[in-house]
């Protein structure tokens, strides 16, 4: 039986190991996964037309809370992209290339009493497992980028939405040394 695409199928828990900044904020990372229609995963015509892209939301654990892209804790024994990657297997089931960073946000909780800084990364998907960690507590689903603007939860996941599409629509998506794969970095660690 061959095995070369397990995951772990447990979520990690706990805030034991969690990163915070100098200011006291809770630091997480998260990928807008995408892909592109009917092109398996590929393109070679730029720029790309938005109506060409297709992004995966997740829905909240919190019944009737909304969708938004995944995200969660940035721990202290893992880079920033092994992070991303690790909360886009979790709660989305899927892996990919992580790319450049979108960028960097701070904001609070609703009840404005935590503080957050939230960084953002694009993903894109090369597989879609049958079976993840979250399975079991999330729905996935994969939306038109004008769909995502009106129903992701998050003022700051829709400003990293709109900056996706800007690269995506305005440059050439040359490959990029930045870019991390599943394979290379994390496959060893889930």
């Amino acid at each position: 039986m061959e095995l070369k695409n397990m995951v772990a199928l447990v979520s990690r828990t706990g805030r034991q190991m969690q990163r915070y900044n100098f200011h006291g904020d809770r630091q997480v990372v998260g990928c807008i996964p995408y892909r592109y229609k009917d092109t398996c995963g590929t393109t070679t015509s730029f720029p790309v037309d938005e109506e060409e892209i297709e992004v995966l939301v997740i829905t909240s654990q919190r019944k009737g809370k909304g969708v938004l892209f995944p995200k969660g804790g940035w721990e202290n024994d893992e880079s920033i992209e092994d992070a991303a990657l690790r909360e886009t297997v979790e709660e989305a089931g899927v892996v990919g290339d992580v790319q450049h960073k979108l960028g960097k946000w701070n904001f609070k909780n609703k009840s404005n009493d935590t503080g957050y800084e939230g960084h953002m990364f694009p993903l894109l998907v090369k597989e879609q497992l049958d079976f993840w960690p979250e399975k079991d507590v999330r729905q996935r689903l994969w939306i038109s980028v004008g769909e995502a603007r009106k129903v992701c939860q998050y003022w700051w996941m829709k400003e990293a939405l709109e900056l996706l599409v800007d690269r995506l629509t305005t440059q050439p998506n040359e490959p990029n040394e930045d870019n991390v794969s599943l394979s290379q970095s994390m496959k060893s660690n889930l």
